[in-house]
């Protein structure tokens, strides 16, 4: 057997421009670089608090049941399925892209009965189409994807909350690539259980999922919760909800380690913890109107420049997130090799797709610390010139005195 030498860990610089994630903020790794607390230190706890609190801001809430799950966007929202869908009860799930059809893989495993909204990718649905659908259906769940990276389109979720109240069913939303770049509204649109990211609008690494619960759904998850004998009181009796079939996953236990009780359930992801308290810092210092007019500048400038260059944009304005931009790739020019050159020449990262449109368009993002002129600029020019390389023709600076003059 032979000793293998591994040398430090040493990245290359890349400016990451995809769908995420991307850079972080360099005052988050700083926070990421502080010293560990025990679990049940009162400093530690006190912190735990404090990211409470900075996140309602965040969501734009007043839930008290606003915490993080640990663990990437994708725990947050298989602990929210998991936690409100019981074996057996009706899910109807928006289907309109990669993350719908994640919805759907992650009910299949609970053991939902599955419903949909089918819609062709790049469309979003409209409050008539889900209200016929939850009378269609009569779901115990509804769930959605806010931001669908595959398809660079945002759900509208105004009055969708209301609908579902209307009718008796909670109401779930994934926001992992809207959160800190667009409006969420918790409060305002109603929707019980939204869960989000940090790698993305929030500008800090993979690893922490940030939930807010309403205080209707933590009822109905506390309903389920089963505790485990001598170590959390006796069995809950016969007759009671499903329990959650899962430990780690189970949010009325992580509920009740993030309450005042601190009843033990894992530990806590302490340098995880420090980054998602400074990204909600930085967030709230800007201001969350400034920032999402930052982004939607980015945005804006980024379909612009891409438009001067003869470009096609996939999907409709209206509906556009403001933090990524799905662009098709021009007839006669090799998109891998497109990335790869912006890569490996600029240093820049932009993203392919999913599903039906792999291999047919680029996503390029402009998010949390990369939601900034110089890097949509510099993105805008890489672009130009690595299509120019493949023989495509477009005015030279076009793309960029276009993203300029949205700007000015």
């Amino acid at each position: 057997m032979t000793n293998t030498f591994f040398g430090q860990i040493d990245p290359p610089q890349r400016l990451l421009m995809g769908p995420g994630p991307v850079n972080a903020y360099p005052r988050v790794l700083r926070a990421m670089a502080a010293d560990m607390l025990g679990q049940f230190d009162p400093e530690m706890t006190a912190y735990m608090n404090e990211t409470m609190a900075l996140y309602r801001n965040v969501f734009m809430t007043q839930n008290q049941w606003t915490f993080l799950v640990d663990g990437t966007a994708r725990a947050g929202i298989e602990a929210a399925l998991i936690s409100l869908v019981e074996p057996g009860a009706k899910l109807l799930i928006v289907s309109a892209g990669r993350f719908g059809l994640l919805l759907s893989e992650i009910a299949l495993r609970i053991g939902a009965e599955i419903c949909t909204l089918e819609l062709p990718w790049g469309q979003v649905a409209t409050l008539e189409q889900i209200e016929q659908a939850l009378i269609t259906h009569k779901p115990q769940v509804f769930a959605c994807i806010h931001g669908d990276t595959s398809t660079t389109m945002a759900q509208p979720l105004e009055g969708v909350g209301a609908l579902c109240r209307k009718y008796g069913v909670l109401s779930y939303a994934d926001v992992t690539a809207t959160l800190g770049g667009m409006e969420v509204a918790v409060d305002r649109w109603g929707i019980d259980v939204v869960s989000g990211g940090l790698q993305k609008c929030m500008g800090g690494p993979p690893g922490s999922a940030p939930i807010t619960i309403s205080d209707r759904a933590a009822q109905h998850i506390m309903a389920r919760r089963h505790v485990e004998a001598g170590i959390r009181g006796a069995n809950t009796q016969d007759g009671a909800r499903p329990r959650i079939p899962s430990n780690y996953f189970d949010l009325a236990m992580v509920m009740d380690y993030w309450s005042e009780d601190r009843l033990n359930h894992h530990t806590e992801a302490t340098t995880m913890l420090y980054g998602a308290r400074e990204a909600a810092r930085i967030m709230l210092e800007e201001g969350l109107p400034a920032r999402f007019a930052r982004h939607k500048s980015a945005g804006q400038a980024m379909v612009a420049g891409a438009r001067a260059l003869g470009l096609q944009v996939f999907g409709d304005d209206a509906h556009r997130m403001t933090n990524v931009t799905g662009i098709w790739t021009p007839e006669g020019v090799k998109g891998e090799q497109v990335r790869a050159q912006m890569r490996e020449d600029f240093g820049i990262e932009i993203g392919t797709a999913f599903g039906p449109l792999a291999g047919k368009i680029w996503r390029i993002g402009a998010m949390g610390y990369n939601a900034a002129k110089p890097k949509v600029l510099l993105t805008l020019a890489a672009l130009e010139a690595c299509l120019a390389v493949q023989g495509y023709k477009a005015q030279r600076g076009a793309g960029v005195d276009a993203a300029m003059a949205t700007y000015s």
